[in-house]
């Protein structure tokens, strides 16, 4: 049977819910007392033996394909090639970037013993953990790296520094907050509209110019998972008055709909056009002063998350400002073929997932109860979630990467830590640097494995064949 026109991840999860696939189902759960259900999990054993045996070889110096090559620039850059985005690396090589989020140590006491004991200093840690990483296929860091630590190693690694224009600029101004996982804003209103930011952002990126020459700089996000929900214009309205936020929102309700008109008036196209207006202004304000800094290095904007995932005016906004749009992708399993192909289709642009995790049960001291990421059993289910998540994103003709959250678990004794990094096992160590070992022997056979799993893919794609 053949299933024309439906991406080949979509048709294998239609045969193993059928019970056709050979895949094995692992038992995952929302938080530790929550419900608990199997979900189909495609590993690379279910795939042909010829594939997946076959490792990546003949890497160029930057872990892009050495034996399929685009034009080379001395810096990352993205171009679609034969249906498929591609990121391109310095040296010419198509490229996807597998990294891990937040590469650095722990600072608390315990943690810091262990360090000291395992690694010597940070230095030495830094060193030794680019190695290791290298040794493991991940070819990158992610945001809230040690990124001037990496850039001595002896192992270099691609990496892709998070700058926060909007939420530097907010504890300046006044008014932010912390919530779990990221800022809070008045009325989960973003200050884009208040006319000190453009000037902030043009002084907050001359920093980026010490950097502007580093071939190994992926590119930069901007900030992280800022509140960009259908409810801006009601949320803007209810600002105070002399707010410059509500008085923009003021002025486009009037264009609407009058001189008077309040949010009753309010209409779903209103809401869609201005939530467009408002991500349209703060990347346009933004992106401009990291291009005058920094020419070189792509732009990956500001990790979209949540339900704006599924807005299309938030991506069509983007895409003119962005090189590639980051996702922080929770709550799937697998990735979801047709809310993909939005993303890429309303941007036109690549995207990459810059956050995603599942925590393990049998983590020693941790409960497991903060953080947005899915609950399974046992570190080797944590490696078949990796698998299967990783599969559905190589088989994606716009994914250009992945990024694991997060290099290390997080200490309870951590008590200043960000409320959703208090509890869990989210790391590929342990908070005392123990590796994960069923998790990361997963790690390595996705990694190693990439390019030639794209091109069993695209083959696949390509044929209209059924994959079950």
């Amino acid at each position: 049977m053949k299933l024309r026109g439906i991406p080949v991840f979509a048709a294998l999860g239609w045969a193993v819910a059928a019970g056709l696939g050979a895949a094995e189902p692992v038992a995952v759960a929302s938080k530790p007392a929550g419900s608990w259900r199997d979900r189909p999990t495609r590993t690379l054993d279910d795939l042909p033996a010829a594939v997946a045996e076959k490792k990546d070889t003949g890497l160029t110096a930057f872990g892009g394909r050495g034996d399929r090559r685009a034009r080379a620039t001395g810096f990352f850059r993205t171009e679609r090639i034969g249906g498929r985005w591609w990121l391109v690396d310095p040296e010419g090589g198509l490229f996807v970037h597998r990294a891990v989020v937040s590469v650095q140590p722990l600072r608390t006491p315990g943690a810091q013993a262990a360090q000291r004991a395992k690694f010597g200093d940070d230095a030495q840690w830094a060193a030794a953990t680019a190695a290791w990483l290298g040794e493991h296929g991940f070819n990158g860091l992610g945001a809230w790296s040690d990124a001037e630590r990496f850039r001595a190693t002896p192992r270099r690694l691609a990496y892709a520094p998070i700058w926060n224009f909007m939420s530097a600029y907010g504890r300046k101004r006044g008014g932010t907050y912390q919530l779990p996982g990221h800022t809070g804003y008045p009325q989960n209103a973003i200050f884009v509209f208040d006319p000190e930011f453009e000037a902030f952002c043009t002084e907050h990126a001359r920093q980026l110019a010490a950097t502007k020459d580093d071939p190994w700089l992926l590119g930069h996000f901007t900030d992280n998972e800022l509140p960009l929900r259908r409810e801006a214009l009601a949320n803007f309205l209810a600002l105070p008055e002399a707010d410059p936020g509500h008085r923009a929102a003021r002025a486009f309700l009037a264009g609407r709909h009058g001189a008077g008109a309040t949010a009753k008036a309010i209409t779903d196209a209103d809401r869609q056009d201005f939530l467009a207006l408002v991500v349209d202004r703060y990347l346009g304000i933004v992106t401009r002063a990291i291009r005058a800094a920094d020419p070189n290095h792509l732009i990956l904007g500001s990790r979209f998350h949540g339900t704006q995932l599924r807005f299309p005016e938030t991506f069509r906004a983007a895409g003119p400002h962005l090189d590639v749009v980051a996702v922080n992708y929770y709550h799937a399993w697998s990735a979801d073929p047709e809310l993909t192909a939005m993303w890429a289709r309303e941007s036109g642009k690549p995207w990459i997932v810059t956050e995603w995790y599942a925590k393990g049960m049998d983590a020693p001291g941790l409960a497991n109860v903060s953080g947005a990421g899915w609950v399974v059993k046992t570190q080797a289910d944590r490696g078949k979630f990796y698998e299967n998540f990783t599969l559905s994103l190589l088989e994606s003709r716009d994914c250009v990467g992945w990024h694991w959250f997060k290099y290390i678990d997080n200490d309870p004794d951590d008590t200043k830590a960000d409320p959703s990094n208090r509890d869990s096992n989210k790391g590929i160590v342990s908070n005392r640097y123990e590796p994960y070992t069923d998790l990361l022997r997963s790690m390595r056979r996705i990694n190693e494995r990439a390019y030639g799993l794209i091109e069993y893919f695209d083959e696949e794609w390509e044929a209209g064949r059924d994959k079950r």
